[in-house]
């Protein structure tokens, strides 16, 4: 039987959430989305979420604040924010990276509260 679930995203067609994230490839149990061009000064307020983050910096600075450690993400780095860890996003300049998240954040709404 073949896999009919393979998909190919094209990321110019891709809706974005409340929050400017863009949503890219979503699957059973994971999903990915783009956060593109972020820019400093908005003051993130400090969230919960019921599921798991792994992200990768492509350009800019921002730091991660997560359960009371602060942890600076520069291109090339990448970060892991725990399933109901508190945390937030502080952005130093203009700021693009890709996460993926398990269970998919979208999924009823969960990454727009």
């Amino acid at each position: 039987m073949t896999d009919t679930t393979i998909k190919k995203i094209d990321s110019s067609h891709s809706p974005k959430g409340k929050l400017g994230q863009k949503y890219l490839a979503t699957g059973k149990s994971l999903s990915m989305r783009l956060w593109e061009n972020e820019q400093p000064g908005e003051d993130k307020q400090p969230t919960k979420r019921e599921y798991e983050t792994v992200g990768y910096v492509i350009n800019g600075r921002a730091e991660l604040h997560i359960e009371g450690q602060m942890i600076l993400l520069e291109p090339g780095t990448s970060w892991v924010v725990p399933k109901g860890a508190t945390h937030h996003y502080n952005i130093l300049e203009p700021f693009t990276a890709v996460e993926a998240t398990s269970p998919p954040a979208q999924v009823h709404g969960r990454d727009e509260n």
